[in-house]
């Protein structure tokens, strides 16, 4: 079996035991068995870290269901190869060649040395932020709560955020603590760490703690550094501007508010589409202009390596660069005076390609089950899937389910990502020795 093959049957292999679980009567606040189509979707986007849900999770199903979607949410959010690697490091066994392969693909690694300390850090990372965002946000559930259920509140909303997940226990999301900024700032701090990715927190450290101690040897930092901080800095200044603009006229959004707290809903607005599914407005509320930017934004995603989803920002930014060197006649790619490989460029088209190809083909689809749903509806509604974001109008739980199944199948794909898929379909490519003439062809 191909690498790709193991990752891609280990995360239908955990979603299947989610349904599962998630279909028991003690998981249900009812006490009876659930609907598996209920099941299968709810386990699905829990473990694609999506949070899309055709109930509401707060009321259908009781602590142990929900305790579920918060262990499959951190389980996807880790991944289901850090997961496995850190279960093995547990009980004392070593890995064969197959396994640090496996891992080294998961974590989108050029080697497999050091991947055991690598997984230990991950673990202590997300331990560390979530404990965090835990002990924060008891500041504004157990005051309203009492202990036991804002607690609870608490570490569900804390593991949700860090992994891009998107749940809430609340009927409205986050909608009543739109104007606390405690809230706010931490369910949004936990969202870009979480998804920016661990060697960037990693090198972070790093440097604060050679800035502290005043070391002579200066850190290097990485063009994955570079990329991601800048990308995800401008994305959020964008973001805020952008969503303050269009919806700063609109009476059920953000017209009612003064300047501050309108300040905080368009920063939670440009930061939960990438890609956590947290909400502070009704998005099927939102000015066209505005669900199409949030559409946007979900569609280009997080960092590689950290827990959200879609096309992520290194791939917008190769593009960009790519863009970027044919407008000033170069023939090179170069970003932050490094040269960047035609493999990774290739890499890059593809991924967009694929991305393009699967909201596409799945907007259709949905568009012949539920003919009924507006296009903008639909597309956000894919896209929000395939991104693993969460974010709904509201259709959710009134489509059908073909429907539900489609998205079923796009969270999975924008999960397992588009061409991790097709290798585990089609196989491991094949190097082809065979170079044949080339020719100019009309473009543009």
């Amino acid at each position: 079996m191909t690498v790709s093959r193991t990752i891609c049957l280990g995360f239908l292999a955990v979603i299947g035991i989610g349904t599962i679980l998630l279909m028991m009567p003690f998981a249900t606040s009812s006490g009876t068995w659930d609907s598996p189509i209920v099941a299968l979707f709810t386990a699905t986007s829990a473990v694609c870290v999506t949070g899309l849900s055709v109930v509401d999770p707060g009321t259908h199903f009781s602590f142990w269901g929900q305790f579920f979607i918060a262990l499959l949410a951190q389980i996807g959010g880790l991944g289901y190869m850090t997961t496995t690697t850190f279960l093995i490091l547990l009980i004392g066994q070593k890995f064969n060649l197959r396994q640090k392969i496996a891992i080294q693909q998961s974590l989108d690694r050029p080697g497999m040395s050091g991947s055991n300390q690598i997984i230990r850090s991950i673990i202590a990372t997300t331990l560390i932020f979530e404990i965090t965002g835990i002990f924060l946000l008891m500041g504004a559930f157990v005051p309203k709560f009492g202990w036991n259920q804002g607690l609870w509140l608490a570490v569900f909303h804390s593991v949700n955020a860090w992994n891009n997940a998107g749940f809430s226990l609340f009927k409205d999301s986050l909608i009543q603590y739109q104007t606390s900024p405690l809230v706010v700032f931490t369910v949004t701090g936990l969202i870009i760490f979480g998804g920016i990715g661990y060697q960037v927190i990693l090198e972070t450290y790093m440097w604060i703690r050679d800035r502290i101690k005043k070391r002579q040897t200066k850190l290097v930092l990485s063009l994955d550094f570079k990329v991601a901080t800048t990308t995800t800095i401008m994305l959020l200044i964008i973001g805020t501007v952008a969503f303050f603009i269009v919806e700063l006229r609109n009476p059920e959004t953000f017209a009612k508010f003064n300047i501050w707290d309108k300040f905080l809903l368009a920063w939670f607005q440009s930061v939960t589409p990438r890609t956590a599914g947290f909400n502070t407005i009704d998005i099927g509320k939102m000015t066209n202009a505005g669900l199409f930017i949030t559409i946007a934004f979900m569609f280009i995603g997080a960092s590689p390596g950290g827990t959200g989803g879609g096309m992520k920002i290194t791939t917008l930014r190769v593009l960009t660069s790519c863009t970027k060197a044919i407008l000033q006649g170069k023939e090179e790619v170069l970003l932050y005076e490094r040269r960047i490989a035609l493999p990774l460029i290739l890499k890059a088209v593809g991924v967009l390609i694929g991305s393009i190809a699967t909201v596409i083909f799945a907007t259709i689809l949905i568009s012949f089950t539920d003919p009924e749903v507006s296009f903008i509806q639909i597309l956000f509604e894919v896209v929000s899937a395939f991104a693993t974001v969460g974010l709904s109008t509201g259709i959710t739980g009134s489509i059908t389910i073909g429907a539900k199944l489609i998205l079923i199948l796009t969270m999975y794909i924008g999960r397992v990502g588009v061409l991790l898929l097709m290798s585990a379909i089609l196989g491991d490519p094949r190097q082809s020795h065979v170079r044949y003439p080339e020719e100019n062809l009309l473009v543009g």
